[in-house]
């Protein structure tokens, strides 16, 4: 399973090394040397898990599809985006998590602490 690639449909025979990788990054992270270049590439389906050559020199629009099922391989690539969270319990349920601790009743902000640690700084 590529963790660069969400949505593979095919896997990629390297051609320097002849194993199998999902994307060129897989085999990057895995191999002391670069992806060789080649006009000839070997795929295998995801779908059929059968697999096939094409020639890169003569690719068409045709060659987009496993000659064996059909499946569409030649998509556009859905990558894993970084998202940051807070993780926190449900504040409909729980708004402790958004309220101001140092509010008092009267909508005031106790700043004693504060206070008390200033003092000492100045001591």
């Amino acid at each position: 399973m590529c963790k660069h690639i969400l949505n593979a449909q095919a896997s990629i025979r390297a051609p320097c090394c002849k194993k199998w990788f999902d994307c060129p990054e897989c085999h990057a992270e895995v191999s002391d040397h670069s992806l060789a270049k080649t006009t000839e590439m070997s795929f295998m389906c995801k779908k059929c898990r059968k697999a096939f050559r094409k020639d890169m020199s003569k690719y068409e629009e045709a060659d987009e599809y496993c000659p064996h099922c059909d499946n569409h391989y030649v998509i556009e690539a859905k990558t894993p985006n970084a998202m940051l969270g807070v993780e926190s319990e449900d504040t409909r349920v729980d708004n402790r998590a958004i309220k101001d601790e140092r509010m008092k009743h009267g909508g005031k902000v106790d700043t004693a602490e504060l206070d008390e640690w200033l003092e000492q700084l100045e001591e």
